[in-house]
């Protein structure tokens, strides 16, 4: 009955929370906006409280026997077998193993069983509509116990509407239990998400164990054919395209008409995003930087404008891969890049590893020959002559959330306790020595490529490491040792320049907590999608019809909610830190 009541509230509300159906694009977060919800719903949370004026009587018993379901568990077992459902993300790969059965769910179903007495069932959802497919599944009442996303404002739209579990009180409750938990997230990834207000927290957020983002990365033999140095400057790097495309005949031979100096993907937010960044003003407040910073891809912020200006220079003169925009993935810029015909891009700071013998730089080296390779860059200056990109928070990671259909809530908690636990964490990362990795003598353990169910469909395994995100082998010193070794058939070396390159003159996002924004529910996914419009219409327009464009999608944007957005925080700033700039 639980499910059929709530598939019907939710459902009547579709029309609020599936308007915004976007794209959900790249592993990225909005790691800039506060993550904050509050509601005066009433959820399973709520059941949880006593009343301590009630008399003692039978029911009262009952209600305290649910509030204190830790007194279920002996040595941490259940005297029963409970079953949880946990979402798990489908990427689609080719050549992976089936994210719901093959080595690493083995483990995970023997370890909490054995521990806890606990099935555990997994439910694929598509990555790349994660939002989508978890918006259905909400509406109808079928989503997995555990669910996961990197979409704050839809955990938000759905706690609104009763269908988010508040886990306020639980966290607490069940702390004793979830040491583990506690040990790996703390405080600051436990509560990031509390309102500071009511005290309501619909959601935990994941830790990031490497906060490095975004890199630039241009071939290293084409390089050295053309003679050209490694571009440091803007203006070099420009300089550096233009080579590329004057001389694709010396680089691409009868290929040369596949030439792309400069490869983007529909999402220019994340993909162009140490360009913006060096743009930004290197003094802006906090302040600014947060009422214009709902959208992590810098859209709103004042110096974006001029920044996209040069990429619609740049794709005019033949700079940037022409029909960028019609792809809602990246599976056709994949097979360019692997097929030799791309000069630079830039992307997550290890693109180029990833996938092991299907990597960038794997396929390169195959295809092409041994000196072909992508390596990393930093060319974009600012103002201020630094190197400056945006860092991830430690948190700000992906949201696990609980809907009000989940009926085992410790159970729930003990299977985030279970994957927290440092030697899982190292064993779904690193897996079976000889089989998927190799200890090099200096103790550092080096990824080796798997077959069959030893397959990571996700780098560092992260799919199932839902509250880990990085490279963290169950111990820090251990993964900083590890790093550079953590990609199959790849240079070390490379990848630790990679690694330094992302981390130079980085800039860590704060958590600037107000309480509830509730202009942003139900709106994120629209506004994705509309960011998206304003910067790929933008960089393709005809240089003449460019201000035109970008002021015209923008109109756009800021009238279906984003106006309102950087309207409440301007408000809720002030509310709760006057006429400060900066945050201490």
């Amino acid at each position: 009955m639980k499910k059929k009541v709530l598939s019907l509230i939710l459902a009547s509300a579709m029309v609020i929370s599936l308007a915004a159906c976007g794209s959900s694009s790249n592993d990225s977060s909005a790691a800039t906006a506060p993550d904050t919800s509050s509601t005066e719903t009433t959820t399973a949370a709520d059941t949880t409280s006593t009343d301590t004026a009630s008399t003692d009587t039978a029911a009262d018993t009952a209600t305290e026997e649910e509030a204190a379901p830790a007194s279920e568990l002996t040595d941490g077992k259940f005297a029963e077998t409970r079953h949880i459902t946990v979402e798990v993300y489908d990427r689609g790969n080719d050549n992976g193993s089936d994210p719901t059965n093959n080595m690493y769910t083995e483990f995970i179903k023997k370890g909490m069983m054995d521990q806890h007495n606990v099935e555990v069932e997994f439910v694929a959802v598509p990555r790349w509509t994660e939002v989508d497919d978890i918006n259905n599944l909400l509406a109808a009442g079928d989503a997995p116990d555990i669910c996961v996303t990197y979409s704050y404002p839809t955990v938000l739209s759905y706690a609104q509407m009763g269908g988010i579990i508040d886990l306020k009180d639980y966290v607490e409750e069940y702390k004793a239990d979830t040491q583990n938990l506690w040990n790996w997230l703390g405080d600051t990834n436990m509560l990031w998400d509390k309102d500071p207000k009511t005290g309501s927290l619909w959601a935990i957020e994941g830790k990031r164990a490497e906060q490095e983002r975004i890199v630039t990365f241009v071939r290293q033999d084409w390089l050295d054919t053309l003679g050209l140095k490694t571009p440091t400057t803007r203006q070099e790097f420009e300089d550096m395209l233009i080579a590329f495309r004057d001389n694709a005949d010396t680089l691409l031979g009868k290929d040369a008409s596949k030439m792309v100096p400069f490869s983007v993907s529909k999402d220019i937010g994340w993909r162009t995003a140490n360009l913006l960044a060096s743009f930004l003003d290197p003094n802006i407040s906090d302040r600014e930087f947060y009422i214009n910073g709902f959208d992590d891809r810098l859209v709103t912020q004042t110096s974006t404008k001029e920044a996209v200006r040069l990429l619609n220079k740049w794709y005019n003169d033949g700079l940037i891969r022409k029909d960028f925009a019609i792809y809602d993935d990246d599976t056709a810029e994949d097979d360019m890049i692997k097929s030799g015909y791309v000069g630079a891009f830039m992307h997550n700071w290890d693109m180029p590893f990833r996938n092991g013998e299907d990597s960038y730089n794997s396929n390169l080296r195959r295809l092409v020959g041994e000196n072909a390779k992508f390596v990393a860059i930093d060319p974009f200056e600012n103002a201020a002559g630094k190197h400056a990109k945006f860092l991830y928070s430690s948190a700000g990671d992906r949201k696990i959330f609980f809907p009000t259909t989940n009926d085992e809530v410790l159970a729930s908690f003990l299977y985030l306790d279970f994957i927290s636990d440092p030697a899982t964490i190292k064993y779904l990362q690193a897996g079976d020595e000889g089989v998927t990795h190799e200890v090099l003598d200096s103790g550092a353990i080096q990824i080796i490529a798997a077959e069959g169910d030893a397959i990571q469909n996700s780098g560092k395994n992260i799919d199932y490491t839902i509250t880990c995100n990085g490279t963290y082998f169950g111990d820090t010193a251990l993964a900083d040792l590890s790093r550079a070794y953590g990609y199959a058939d790849q240079d070390p070396e490379l990848v630790s320049q990679a690694d330094k390159i992302s981390l130079t003159d980085g800039i860590a996002p704060i958590n600037v907590n107000v309480g509830e924004i509730s202009a942003e529910a139900g709106v994120g996914d629209t506004l994705s999608s509309k960011r998206d419009q304003i910067y790929d219409n933008a960089v393709v327009a005809p240089v003449a019809d460019f201000d035109s464009t970008w002021d015209s999608f923008m109109d756009d944007y800021l009238s279906s909610g984003g106006q309102d957005i950087m309207d409440e925080r301007a408000a809720k700033w002030e509310e709760y830190f006057g006429d400060a700039d900066m945050l201490p």
